[in-house]
């Protein structure tokens, strides 16, 4: 008789129902979260992209571009097109770091900082249309956090290849 492993997952054909996705129910839950920011959003003349990049500046400035887009899990280039943006609309400046012709520094200007005391409003205000309480929130927020590190966890086991220290077969 040929018996599985404990430890094997029991696989059946419910797993591949489009409703059982992970990958499905977060790009949906994603497009629907920016959606409902957007009406707020454009309060602020901000598009939910812009907005990330205020957030970061709004807790530190001025920043490096490298900074900025390490900070939002982005390329630099898909960074830059939005701080154009940014500057045409009067928030930011851009200019070079000083001691580093090389690094571009991003700052806020008086009216990009002025603009925080509107966007105190946005998380309440989502919450509120969302229907969510402060710690449904937050463990929405560290469920999150944990799947963005369980998937770097699995691309730094895949590209350390096989038979690499900490791999697990199967995981």
């Amino acid at each position: 008789m040929n018996q599985r492993p404990a430890s094997a997952i029991e696989v059946s054909d419910e797993d591949l129902l489009l409703e059982h996705q992970l990958c499905f129910a977060l790009t949906v839950a994603s497009r629907s979260v920016v959606g409902a920011y957007k009406p707020v959003l454009d309060k602020l003349a901000l598009t939910h992209p812009q907005y990330l990049v205020m957030l970061c500046l709004w807790e530190s400035s001025p920043r490096s571009v490298r900074d900025i887009s390490d900070a939002l899990a982005q390329e630099p280039a898909t960074i830059s097109p939005l701080l154009r943006r940014l500057e045409s609309a009067g928030y930011i400046t851009r200019g070079r770091a000083a001691g580093n012709e090389r690094a571009l520094a991003v700052g806020l200007t008086p009216s990009g900082a002025a603009l925080r005391q509107q966007a105190t409003a946005v998380p309440g205000t989502m919450m509120e249309r969302l229907g969510l309480t402060r710690d449904a929130v937050g463990h929405l927020h560290q469920a999150m956090m944990d799947l963005i590190a369980a998937t770097k966890t699995a691309a730094e086991r895949e590209a350390a290849g096989p038979g690499a220290a900490g791999a697990q077969p199967g995981a």
